[in-house]
């Protein structure tokens, strides 16, 4: 442990040296410059480039050509990849190549990294407006203004492009086609052979668990487990966070200020839930194994058909949803109405958020910066997600009916193999890294039955919550320092609200939680959070 914080130090200091240096430029480009009206990798597309891809997640494994979509995408562009992949530790790969100034052509991390600012500040990242103004005009025809403008630093350039970001024009125009994770799942057959009681309110929530305990006390020789969440964690847990107040459809605001989900928001309907669990581990409806067991164990036991009642992630269910319908169709997890509010109202739940997941930079080290630009614009075009969601026309799908269908084959293979596809033919968002699955979602060719339905549940209830992203404080500051207090001591107050005693003690419990918050400078988190949030409305035109 001393060790790696030795080296995160050097690596650290390395940086800062670096800090308002500009690295130099790799040698200009001798591409055919794009024009407003006609891409430049079409004029490019007969001269052979190979870029260094470098891509901060240890997981990913799939290689640039080997695949036909990925043959069928250099044949066409002229651009071929090899992608580099961190062996162990993420961060200790990226931080030495920022202090040795030694990165490759691309990179593709999440935005919440702390090293895009670092390596902004260092001046280490292109322009992509400036590439784009040089070499590729048509750049600014088929990126999304709302994502540039979401982007856009304090110095007016723009250094990275998201991929799964959703803009609030997106959940206008795909309205009733795009999907939430968040759901809260009940195991279909127990459901149903109980009669589909009602769980929206306190009373019917409980009775419900008691009445599946009672009727089904064992699986398979293992206790029933009535009701689970998602993990307990250091800083509490996430299905008691947002993803509940989202069902409540309570937004993280109040009277104009910003209140934090994540850390014991103080919300009246929020608490009523709250002590409704409460009430329910007290009868022994909630074991002590759903506040120890991590994720392995959850879905493992989810995969045994454990649970009667989970307030969950849908798509994090697939593994154990396609083991249990492979046993018994009929014994898998389904979405339905869970907690509601005082009045009844459905839930709100969260699309996909404007920030994306990842953000994809190209470095001043880029061998060709212009044809890099222009394989960026290929990518986030129309035709560029065709290829990346669907192949090669004619051979892995065809146009009918308008919609973009996958031949028999591939959607048998997609559906029953994926792995195998994704290595042999690379398609639906195999490399995802500049995928829009906004745009992908009008023309989804559906789910596996055994996780469709959680899936298409959520579609009603989805909105944008675009004003709400980015809330996390910069790093080291009072703010930040404020939240980690507050978030590790509610990591420790929420289970033993849920195992209080009585409600009495659960509220000497709650009280003494906020007051902590209190001191600790909770109004000053409030007051950078609540600034920042009107500043992403003013961003997204929202005022």
């Amino acid at each position: 442990m001393k060790t790696r914080m030795l080296i995160a130090a050097v690596l650290v200091a390395a940086v800062c040296m670096s800090c308002g240096k500009k690295s130099d430029s790799a040698p200009a480009s001798s591409a055919v410059a794009g024009t407003s009206d006609e891409p430049g990798w079409k004029a490019n597309a007969s001269k052979p480039v190979k870029f260094d891809w470098y891509i901060n997640f240890s997981w990913f494994s799939r290689q640039w050509g080997e695949s036909k979509v990925s043959k069928y995408i250099t044949q066409k562009t002229g651009v071929d990849i090899r992608f580099v992949v961190p062996a162990g530790n993420e961060a200790e790969r990226l931080n030495a190549m920022i202090a040795g100034d030694a990165l490759p052509d691309l990179i593709t991390l999440g935005w919440y990294e702390s090293q895009v600012m670092m390596m902004i500040d260092s001046g280490y990242l292109e322009p992509l407006n400036k590439l784009a103004e040089q070499y590729d005009p048509y750049f600014f025809k088929v990126a999304d203004p709302e994502k540039l403008g979401w982007y856009t630093q304090a110095d007016g350039n723009v250094y990275g492009y998201p991929n799964s970001s959703y803009t609030p024009a997106d959940f206008e125009k795909y309205q009733g086609k795009l999907m939430a994770y968040e759901t809260f799942l009940v195991r279909k057959d127990m459901y149903e052979a109980l009669g589909k009681p009602d769980m929206t309110t306190p009373e019917g929530f409980l009775g419900a668990l008691r009445l599946a305990k009672e009727r089904f006390p064992s699986v398979n020789g293992q206790p029933l487990i009535p009701l689970t969440f998602k993990e307990f964690g250091d800083s509490g847990n996430d299905a008691l966070a947002g993803h509940l107040l989202h069902f409540l459809a309570q937004a993280p605001e109040s009277n104009g200020k910003y209140e934090d989900p994540r850390i014991g928001p103080n919300d009246a309907e929020y608490i009523r839930w709250l002590k409704t669990f409460r009430q329910a581990a007290s009868e022994g409806l909630i074991p002590m194994d759903v506040f120890v067991d991590k994720r392995t164990q959850i879905e493992e036991k989810a995969a045994q058909g454990r649970y009667f009642a989970m307030l969950y992630n849908n798509w994090d269910m697939q593994a154990p949803q396609n083991a249990l319908y492979a046993r018994d169709p009929n014994s898998i997890y389904i979405a339905v109405e869970g907690p509601k509010n005082t009045k009844g109202r459905d839930p709100t739940l969260p699309g996909g958020g404007i920030s994306g997941w990842t953000l994809t930079l190209i470095s001043k080290k880029c061998k060709d910066k212009a044809r890099a630009i222009q394989f960026l614009s290929y990518l986030i075009s129309e035709e560029g997600q065709y290829d990346i969601f669907f192949g090669i026309p004619g051979e892995t799908y065809n146009i009918e009916n308008g919609i973009p269908t996958y031949t028999p084959e591939v959607h048998e293979m997609n559906f029953s193999d994926k792995n195998r596809q994704e290595i042999e033919i690379g398609l639906d968002a195999t490399y995802w890294m500049l995928m829009d699955v906004a745009w992908y979602e009008q023309f989804r060719p559906g789910f596996p039955p055994s996780i469709e339905q959680p899936q298409m549940w959520t579609r009603p209830y989805v909105r944008s919550f675009a004003q709400y992203d980015n809330m996390e404080m910069p790093a080291g500051t009072d703010e930040a320092l404020i939240y980690d207090e507050i978030a590790r001591r509610w990591g420790r107050d929420l289970p033993k609200l849920i195992l209080a005693s009585s409600e009495a003690d659960f509220d000497a419990i709650w009280n003494d939680f906020q007051k902590f918050k209190t001191d600790r400078g909770y109004a000053k988190l409030q007051a950078k959070q609540t600034e920042t949030m009107q500043a992403n409305k003013v961003k997204l035109g929202l005022q």
